[in-house]
């Protein structure tokens, strides 16, 4: 992890996380498995222009999907480290979010 462009791996949009981005003022990404609390924070803060009042960061566990009709292969959904961010009051919301509400 080299700057902060590559902290942020992508959103994470589920009915979850659209109800914390509308009523909390709560987003969820997807992160960088070495992004900690302060990288996260300074990304944020940088690339849209906001005032994050908290990071929240954890990890979500590998699962184990369905097996086949054959029952010999085995479908596993990898881990992935997630933050959820939560905005100071009078910051604006995040645009990659304004269409999920």
């Amino acid at each position: 992890m080299t700057n902060l462009y590559n902290v942020l791996i992508r959103p994470l949009v589920t009915e979850k996380s659209s109800y914390q981005s509308g009523k909390l003022s709560q987003y969820v990404f997807v992160v960088a498995d070495e992004a900690t609390r302060t990288t996260v924070k300074d990304a944020i803060e940088t690339l849209f222009d906001v005032t994050v009042a908290r990071v929240n960061i954890l990890n979500a566990p590998a699962k184990r999907g369905r097996r086949t009709r054959a029952r010999r292969m085995l479908v596993r959904r990898p881990s992935f480290k997630k933050a959820i961010v939560t905005l100071a009051e009078g910051s604006k919301p995040l645009e990659i979010f304004e269409g999920v509400q």
